[in-house]
């Protein structure tokens, strides 16, 4: 019976396997150094802020794994021999494959800052982070304040996990304002306010220049780049974006980039191995797409395509327009199709930007200037539809269009239906295309 071996027990890998399992009888080995069953990542800021414990991030029972003869081994892949088709663990034991796939994830940045593997030195991405975080930040006794450095999605999710237990936290950015590198103008400044306004000490166009210890090799202070002010705390959150977790496959035969090299079907250039998820890296970017996408709803539709592929029906790998959702705090983001921010707009993109008098609601429509086909829209604090924007998307509607029937977008018609007529007036007055 041919044995697949999934490296990596994250949505893609699990993904996958389930996949593969609806479609055949083969073997499947799931193998993980981090924990011993499937949770979910975006969930563990739950657990440390007491609205669940760990075992509800587990969405599948523990006797799934058996039911659906699905193996699971515990285990750090140290070596991959890809002529003998062999996994080499650092506990010392072997395990043979037919078709191999890399669904390993990524693992935090570091650059290389003095102190960054002192205790309370972490991440925010595994489950060890959260352990770690126990230990070094279980109240504000322990943990007298925490700096977090880098303003991304993971940032911000520390910064409201230990917000929670009422740990003062500053928070070293280095662009001028939060993720403008992602979000336009409007957005980037609104969220600034609104990270300040939850008490939490936002120093933009900031950089860590190092972590000093005390006598036990505790974290003791941060030394600031720009000023060379100390601050003393007790936990530092490094999420300054992540990389691909392959250092295993440095000494083997498969292609690796920043992650390890795919074609359109996810293959690598080894037979029988593909990869898939946050360390998978396209050889060719998919449209505006980023070679390398660490996304939840990315490794989820890798994982599905592959499964077609490994069991006979080779698939290519097209994930449609682009989609992201996220929190910022208690406001909610979503983004269709392309909204790009102030840094490497095509200056083709023209923007109508729309922000409620409370601060903590605005959308960003994205359209070419010339035809006026709709690009794209962010929303935050006003949920939308994905398959309006979808279907909009691939019908290339244009601007007027979207703006006249964005109420059939919306989840809470209600909201919309008293801005309405506000939001359509600004547009005609702005920015409505000639």
């Amino acid at each position: 019976m041919e044995h697949i071996v999934i490296i990596g027990n994250g949505i893609s890998g699990v993904t996958l396997a389930r996949h593969i399992r609806k479609l055949s009888d083969k073997r499947i080995t799931i193998v993980s150094a981090e924990a011993d069953y499937f949770f979910s990542r975006t969930a563990l800021m739950y657990v440390y802020m007491g609205h669940m414990k760990f075992e509800h991030t587990q969405p599948y029972e523990n006797w799934f794994w058996k039911k659906n003869r699905i193996e699971l081994k515990k285990g750090y892949v140290k070596q991959v021999e890809t002529n003998t088709k062999t996994l080499h663990f650092a506990e010392g034991d072997t395990l043979q494959y037919d078709k191999l796939i890399i669904a390993t994830g990524s693992k935090p940045n570091k650059f290389g800052w003095p102190g960054q593997d002192l205790n309370g030195v972490m991440g925010m991405y595994h489950k060890q982070d959260l352990e770690n975080l126990e230990v070094h930040a279980p109240n504000n006794e322990v943990c007298k304040r925490a700096v977090i450095v880098g303003g991304g999605l993971i940032g911000i999710e520390l910064a409201e996990m230990l917000n929670s237990r009422s740990i003062p936290v500053t928070f070293l950015v280095r662009e001028d304002s939060f993720w403008n590198g992602v979000l336009p103008k409007g957005e980037s400044e609104m969220i600034n306010r609104h990270i300040k306004n939850h008490h939490i000490d936002l120093r933009l166009s900031t950089n860590l220049k190092a972590i000093n210890s005390d006598d036990n090799g505790n974290v003791k202070s941060v030394i600031i780049e720009e000023t060379g002010e100390e601050l003393e705390c007790n936990v530092v959150g490094l999420t300054a974006g992540v990389t691909p977790n392959i250092d295993f496959l440095k000494d083997s035969d498969i292609e690796i980039g920043r992650g390890v090299k795919v074609n359109r079907f996810l293959e690598t250039n080894i037979p029988d191995v593909y990869a898939i998820g946050d360390c998978a890296e396209q050889h060719e970017a998919i449209g505006n797409r980023r070679p390398i996408e660490a996304v939840w709803y990315t490794g989820r539709m890798m994982g599905e395509t592959l499964a077609q592929t490994i069991c006979g029906n080779k698939m290519e790998y097209k994930p449609g327009h682009w989609f992201n959702s996220a929190k910022f705090l208690d406001i909610e983001y979503q983004t269709y199709g392309w909204v790009f921010g102030e840094r490497g707009r095509p200056e083709y993109e023209q923007h109508f930007h729309w922000k409620h008098e409370d601060d903590t609601k605005c959308i960003t429509v994205a359209y070419h200037k010339d035809t006026n086909e709709f690009l794209g829209i962010n929303t935050f604090g006003i949920r939308m539809r994905h398959d309006v924007f979808d279907q909009w998307l691939t019908e290339k509607r244009d601007v007027d269009y979207v703006m006249n029937h964005l109420s059939e977008a919306n989840f809470d018609p209600e909201f919309y239906s008293r801005f309405e007529t506000k939001i359509l007036k600004a547009y005609t007055n702005q920015l409505q295309p000639v």
